[in-house]
C-alpha cells in the first residue's frame, strides 16, 4: 500500500510525542519515496542543472537566488 509523504507529516502532528511508535509505516513509505528519488539519474540531472543555474546567476549578480526572489515591500 503505497502512501502520501504528506501522511508522514500529519501523522507526526496528530500524534505528538508517540509519534516514533506510531508513525512507523508512514516513515517508511516517506523513506521509500526519498529513495527512489535520490536513485533516479533523470532526477539527478534536473537537480544538478537547477543547481548550476542558479550559482551562474549568483556569480553574475552577487545576490543568492532566495533574496532575489523576495518582493520588495509595496510602501518604503
Amino acid at each position: 500500500m503505497a502512501l502520501d509523504p504528506a501522511d508522514f507529516t500529519k501523522c507526526c502532528k496528530d500524534s505528538g510525542v508517540l509519534m516514533v511508535v506510531k508513525c512507523r509505516k508512514e516513515n517508511s513509505a516517506l523513506k521509500e519515496c526519498l529513495i527512489a528519488h535520490y536513485n533516479d539519474p533523470a532526477f539527478y540531472e534536473e537537480c544538478k542543472m537547477e543547481y548550476l543555474k542558479e550559482r551562474e546567476e549568483f556569480r553574475k549578480t552577487g545576490i543568492p537566488t532566495k533574496k532575489r526572489l523576495q518582493k520588495l515591500p509595496t510602501s518604503m
